[in-house]
């Protein structure tokens, strides 16, 4: 299935702010915006903190390779959290996209921009939504965290759109 889909923006983290920090102070890793992302088959985006992440229990790869989040979420949850000043960044996904239900994509193969991605699931949001976004973050996204995914072929994925 190819989705046509807008990329708004791609982020890069070299390193964990939330992941493994369990009953311990965030991580302070940026979430670097780029123009594009190398995508390779089995292992995630060039240059990001998932990038041929194995724990053990996912030997064949991470079903995280690749995040994405709704632009549209973003703005209904800076809606109805009243927030103005918390950038798209604090979410902590690769990929933003406009006009793409990803919910509708897991369990399922897709292509955007000529790369193949396996959804795998929810990207579930997590406690620390309500601190690094605002109170109210972790109830705002239940349902619609994003969507993790795994990179299926290599290729280069880039932001088509400017966000608004």
């Amino acid at each position: 299935m190819t989705a046509n889909a807008e990329i708004v923006r791609i982020f890069l983290s070299p390193g964990h702010n939330f992941f493994g920090h369990h009953g311990k102070p965030p991580g302070d890793h940026p979430a670097i915006s780029v123009s594009e992302a190398s995508c390779v088959a089995g292992k995630g985006l060039e240059g990001d903190r998932f990038f041929d992440f194995k724990p053990g229990k996912f030997p064949e790869g991470y079903d995280g390779q690749v995040t994405f989040f709704a632009w549209e979420t973003y703005e209904d949850v800076c809606r109805s959290l009243d927030v103005t000043t918390r950038d798209v960044s604090v979410f902590r996904r690769n990929v933003v996209t406009r006009g793409l239900d990803l919910n509708a994509l897991a369990g399922r193969d897709f292509e955007i921009q000529g790369v193949q991605f396996r959804g795998m699931k929810e990207a579930a949001p997590c406690e620390w939504m309500n601190t690094a976004f605002a109170p109210g973050a972790l109830t705002a996204l239940k349902g619609r965290g994003g969507l993790r995914a795994r990179v299926l072929t290599d290729g280069i994925i880039r932001v088509t759109s400017d966000s608004p």
